[in-house]
């Protein structure tokens, strides 16, 4: 039972003991010139395991960066969400309208007359998130933008007080009450 599979085809008849010490003498004599000759033997199922693993470890990899971004991600709107949560501006007895732009739609809000003030002036933003609009300070809406500048939708510039000299229309006052 423990013989070799030479042993076994002899046995059988279907080679010749020549052809057995011919193969061995064969066999022999190239690995005795690989030796002498300092040949290495490409194993190409150890090759085949070796980029197996390479492979594998690319894959994960790329799994892994994908992990770490998502994470990211979910992290960033949680930020977002506590810093419009924690610096919402209440809008509690408002009753004016103000429209804005948010993509290619017209949205409107209601702000009390202060905050509509304010949202012109540039000291109040208007931040988006899962749906709502929410009024925040200037400074919540800078942070948020860092962050992903999706988030805010209306953040108009400070104006100045200071009159350009050169200004042609500066005869022409706009009036306060002046709304669209």
């Amino acid at each position: 039972m423990a013989n070799s599979l030479q042993e076994q085809l002899l046995k059988a008849g279907l080679v010749a003991e020549k052809q057995v010490k011919d193969f061995n003498k064969d066999r022999r004599k190239q690995e005795q010139y690989q030796r002498k000759h300092r040949i290495d033997v490409v194993d190409e199922g150890k090759l085949q395991a070796q980029q197996a693993l390479e492979q594998k470890a690319e894959r994960d990899r790329q799994l892994n960066f994908e992990r770490n971004e998502q994470a990211r991600h979910r992290a960033i709107i949680a930020q977002i969400r506590q810093l419009i949560e924690g610096s919402r501006v209440s809008r509690d007895g408002a009753q004016l309208s103000y429209n804005f732009k948010d993509g290619t739609t017209i949205k409107k809000i209601l702000v009390t007359e202060t905050q509509l003030n304010q949202l012109s002036n540039g000291w109040l933003a208007i931040v988006k998130f899962d749906g709502k609009y929410d009024v925040v300070p200037k400074a919540v809406a800078e942070k948020i933008r860092l962050r992903d500048e999706a988030y805010v939708v209306v953040s108009n510039a400070a104006q100045s007080t200071e009159q350009d000299p050169d200004d042609p229309y500066a005869d022409y006052k706009i009036p306060d009450d002046l709304m669209w």
